[in-house]
């Protein structure tokens, strides 16, 4: 797998991809979602490449306290060859290179197999709870 930053004419791949791995919801557009991205560190939204298909993507956000992993997706056919630890791997790289003391992360209630994964790379939960306000709604909620 090539790792690359993302570029615009990625975006119908991204969000396929996207969608079949579950990661989009009715109320995060992912379109508006990459557009947002691409206006903050647009170089460390990160996409894995093999045989000319994307097949893996990273969105890492760093705000100078802690950086964030969002949008991990492997294409499901790809899973298993390490392509979810070379972007990890990856996203550590340049969050240090930054600077960035902490690495967080969200991962959905019940999702015992990515749980499993992260912890594989050394993550471990926070003594925290995730608190959010919708701020602009994208779609239905």
């Amino acid at each position: 797998m090539q790792i690359r930053s993302y570029q615009p004419e990625d975006e119908e791949a991204v969000v396929r991809l996207w969608e079949s791995c579950g990661l989009t919801r009715p109320w995060n557009d992912p379109r508006k979602d990459i557009a947002r991205k691409l206006t903050e560190h647009p170089e460390l939204f990160l996409v894995g490449t093999a045989e000319g298909r994307i097949m893996a993507t990273a969105m890492i956000g760093y705000e100078g306290h802690r950086g964030w992993v969002n949008y991990l997706a492997v294409a499901p056919d790809c899973r298993g060859r390490s392509a979810g630890r070379q972007l990890m791997a990856e996203a550590e790289r340049l969050l240090t290179a930054l600077g960035c003391p902490k690495l967080s992360l969200l991962v959905r209630r019940g999702n015992e197999g990515v749980l499993a994964f992260y912890r594989e790379l050394g993550y471990a939960e926070d003594d925290a709870v995730a608190l959010g306000k919708r701020l602009i709604v994208d779609g239905p909620v």
